[in-house]
């Protein structure tokens, strides 16, 4: 959520926002934020006037009691009633009025850096850098399905019966793996000085509408029936959660964390084949990275964070690139994002396996998130990448083992 001093002060700027996120159905909500806060504020200015004025005409009654002018006050007393109806009708006004700035703010986008290249989708975003030589076999490399099958390491059949389309059961070498991989992501990012978090895995509806826009909550997020929680989608919902509300020390800035945790995603829509196995699946568990510091640093923790992506890829063999990401590709809260993907010997392309993003204070804003400076209170900046998807991983790697032909895997 933006500052509302941008619309009061140059709306334009928040409407050339929007049109560079080809969003222009947004741009009326500009100008109702705009109305709906002179109105907001007229109303608050009259509240506050009335207020001072009742408090002198009580003042005055309290006076004239003292000097026993009691009948003198009676009249004063009426005129205190319909002031405090007056009042009590305003501060409703204000409420409404305050509720409905806030609906229409959270849909409006966060501003975007100056950085960001102008595109309408994903299809548009700009490759930076490549890190290792992508490699191409003279064969062909199996389904990473197929691999884990061969291995006796995944039953997606059983768990079609358990639970349903889109779950799995990882077993035996398999799922060492997969718990060798989360250690190897944890105590990467430990060593890069992130203190190592286990949050919870469901978090209330306040906490979803502080990290995400309601586009992404409605996309991505389940609810538990009868009860205000949602299971996360990721682990920075739950991270950046735990600070709403607080106020941080300046000193304490910034705070690094690394945090482990299942993941729970709709996922809706169908996929092709290279999507099948253990891509695209409702459930599956991740490392991530998440910073909390002052506004001014964002943009250094934001490097950092990308490139601790493809040490972490690179010092596994893996070839990846990073492809900065247009504006039409940006979530609502985002101010900048750059995509880490790794190189597919199977599919002969790189494909997601991070998206490190700043998004300014636009969380801190929504969950009240502020640091203590000596200007006063401040709301700071977050931001979140991923260390590694571990399901993403596991069929990479499984896509990218150097076998020496197809049917030596198959009798492994």
């Amino acid at each position: 959520m933006i500052d509302i001093n941008l619309i009061r002060n140059d709306k334009e700027k928040v409407k050339t926002n929007i049109q560079k996120k080809f969003q222009d159905e947004k741009l009326p909500l500009v100008e109702e934020v705009y109305e709906l806060d002179i109105k907001y504020r007229e109303s608050k200015k009259k509240a506050d006037d009335l207020k001072a004025e009742k408090n002198r005409i009580s003042d005055e009654i309290g006076a004239l009691m003292r000097e026993g002018k009691k009948e003198e006050s009676l009249s004063l007393r009426e005129k205190v009633g319909e002031l405090s109806e007056e009042i009590t009708a305003l501060e409703t006004s204000e409420t409404n009025l305050e509720e409905e700035i806030k609906s229409r703010m959270m849909k409006i986008p966060n501003i975007i850096d100056e950085s960001v290249p102008i595109g309408k989708d994903d299809s548009e975003n700009v490759e930076i850098e490549k890190f290792g030589e992508p490699f191409i076999r003279n064969y062909e490399i199996p389904y990473h399905a197929e691999i884990c099958e061969a291995l006796g390491g995944l039953d997606k059949d059983s768990a079609g019966r358990t639970s349903g389309n889109g779950f799995y059961y990882l077993v035996g070498d398999i799922a060492r793996l997969h718990e060798a991989t989360i250690a190897y992501a944890r105590d990467f990012m430990i060593n890069k000085g992130f203190t190592y978090c286990i949050p919870p895995f469901m978090i209330r509806s306040d906490v979803v509408t502080g990290v995400m826009s309601f586009a992404e909550m409605e996309a991505m997020m389940y609810k538990i029936e009868g009860e205000d929680l949602y299971l996360i989608g990721t682990s920075e919902h739950s991270m950046i959660g735990r600070f709403k509300g607080q106020i941080i020390e300046e000193k304490e800035l910034p705070i690094a964390m690394t945090s482990y945790s299942p993941c729970f995603r709709k996922e809706v829509g169908a996929h092709g084949l290279e999507e099948r196995g253990l891509y695209r699946v409702h459930q599956f568990e991740k490392q991530e990275m998440v910073v909390l510091c002052k506004p001014e640093d964002a943009m250094e923790w934001y490097n950092k964070m990308w490139s601790y992506t493809v040490e972490f890829f690179r010092s596994m063999g893996i070839s990846v690139r990073t492809l900065e990401c247009c504006s039409g590709d940006l979530a609502d809260l985002k101010v900048k994002s750059c995509d880490v993907e790794a190189w597919s010997p199977r599919q002969q392309k790189y494909f997601e396996v991070g998206s490190c993003s700043t998004l300014g204070d636009a969380q801190a804003r929504r969950l009240g998130i502020r640091m203590k400076t000596e200007n006063g209170n401040q709301y700071l900046a977050t931001l979140n990448n991923p260390v590694v998807g571990l399901c993403t991983q596991i069929g990479n790697w499984l896509k990218s083992l150097n076998f020496q032909a197809k049917s030596t895997l198959i009798s492994a």
